[in-house]
């Protein structure tokens, strides 16, 4: 049928179920471009919907971040209900006060860039609960503090390390310093940041709730065997977002299907999480050696080509 010419009479009628109104609407609605407070590692509307529909987010659910930067996770739980809460160890992002990174502001923020500004902005201020700033390595919480989801994407860069709250040194801060003391950080490993993770999910995650979070993974190198685990957790879906050609990122959704036992002293979960940094910058230089080399043969080959038919075209005028 052509779709520029439609019949008068249709050739065919069906009838079905109404099942569900689509709400991709809501992608266009929550998009980065018009929300008030963003940063540089702002989660993807669409992307961030996805997390909350993996969680299980219904109205009424308290939902945590424990990596929450910007807050693009807690908008989305609180689009399906859900009353949201986070941390974050970067005081100056909480606080609005990091560089923006909309070019036509270039110096600093505008006063009223928060979390609680991007509740407002969609209708959802009585489903904050509060963001505050604290070290994930180090959880604040009472063992009896428990959540329904705990939605969270730990940006990895591989060019600058990760850091935690910690030092180097064994000192003794005195009491006359200990006010406005600043904590030195230390770094902070990918396999040590999913093995906290999963042991403060365990013990603060309700029967039956879900951790959803990603992990950064080189493509050739991987197997499941390879994603953290935990004897508190049922691995519900594994789903890829292709990055670069050797690189990409795995959303993982887990279930908690029992409580943890008490651990002795001195014995941790086993994360066998792979180095992705070393092997980051492995691939990335093998990558461009070979990206190089493939190069160097194309324009080689084109030379040669050109000069066989130099070659042909001096025969033929020889001859002639």
């Amino acid at each position: 049928m052509d779709s520029n010419h439609v019949p008068e009479k249709p050739y065919d009628i069906f009838f079905g179920r109404w099942i569900a109104d689509g709400q991709r609407d809501v992608i266009t609605k929550l998009s980065l471009k018009t929300r008030k407070f963003i940063g540089n590692t702002s989660m993807d509307p669409q992307l961030s919907l996805y997390m909350a529909n993996q969680a299980l987010v219904q109205y009424g659910d308290i939902v945590l971040d424990p990596f929450v930067g910007t807050g693009s996770l807690l908008v989305a739980a609180s689009h399906f209900g859900g009353y949201v809460l986070g941390s974050d160890i970067d005081f100056l992002m909480l606080h609005g006060k990091t560089r923006p990174t909309r070019v036509q502001k270039k110096k600093q923020r505008e006063a009223d860039e928060s979390i609680h500004t991007n509740l407002q902005q969609y209708g959802r201020a009585n489903q904050y609960l509060d963001v505050i700033v604290a070290d994930a390595a180090l959880p604040l919480w009472k063992p009896t503090f428990k959540v329904d989801s705990i939605i969270t994407d730990r940006k990895f860069n591989p060019i600058e390390a990760t850091e935690r709250i910690g030092s180097t040194k064994s000192y003794q801060i005195s009491d006359h310093h200990l006010e406005g003391h600043i904590p030195s950080k230390v770094e902070y490993g990918l396999q040590q940041i999913y093995q906290d993770l999963f042991k403060f999910a365990a013990q603060h995650l309700k029967m039956g709730g879900r951790l959803v979070c990603w992990i950064p993974i080189v493509r050739v190198d991987y197997t499941e065997d390879k994603l953290p685990t935990h004897p508190c957790f049922k691995l519900v879906a594994n789903s890829e977002q292709v990055l670069t050609t050797y690189t990409s990122r795995r959303l993982l959704t887990l279930e908690k299907h029992q409580e943890p036992e008490e651990e002795l002293p001195g014995s941790s979960t086993d994360m066998p999480v792979e180095d992705f940094r070393a092997k980051f910058f492995k691939y990335g230089e093998e990558h461009r050696k070979q990206k190089k080399l493939r190069k160097a043969q194309a324009k080689e080959a084109y030379l040669q080509a050109v000069a066989q038919q130099q070659e042909e075209r001096d025969s033929s005028s020889s001859e002639r």
